[in-house]
């Protein structure tokens, strides 16, 4: 696999019919690596291991409904209150991120109402903060560190 912009993490893989899986820690089990997949299983090891967020906080792939449609979330980091803290929008690395990926994120954002977005393609990481206030997304460094 292609190598990503962050951090080196320990990854644990089977081979199985000729398919290769990476064990996901939030889902507790082995997923077939695809390109989205390896960047979903880093940016869930930076959310653990550089940010701090604890893996209980943390969702991968569930259904949320959109405007009627069904749709599917990459990563949703929650408060400890339930609310959700933070939603993260994954691409394989050779899928561009552009103004569609964001429209994506902020029509879940609709129904998730998160506090911070966070959309990768593995090679460019963008993190915004939300304003529901005047309904938009401020451009952000990095996110914030988990804090108790």
């Amino acid at each position: 696999m292609q190598e990503l912009h962050f951090p080196k993490f320990p990854f644990r893989f089977k081979n199985s019919e000729n398919k290769i899986s990476i064990f996901d820690c939030i889902r507790k089990k082995f997923v077939i690596l695809q390109p989205e997949e390896w960047v979903r299983q880093h940016c869930i090891q930076y959310l653990i291991l550089e940010m701090n967020y604890p893996i209980s906080l943390i969702n991968v792939e569930k259904e949320l409904k959109v405007n009627g449609l069904k749709k599917r979330y990459d990563i949703v980091v929650f408060n400890s209150d339930g609310s959700i803290h933070i939603i993260v929008e994954c691409k394989a690395p050779q899928i561009p991120i552009g103004q569609s990926t964001f429209d994506q994120i902020a029509q879940y954002n609709l129904a998730l109402k998160a506090t911070y977005l966070m959309v990768t393609n593995g090679l460019n990481h963008y993190y915004c903060q939300m304003d529901f206030k005047d309904e938009r997304y401020h451009f952000l460094k990095e996110l914030p560190e988990y804090s108790k």
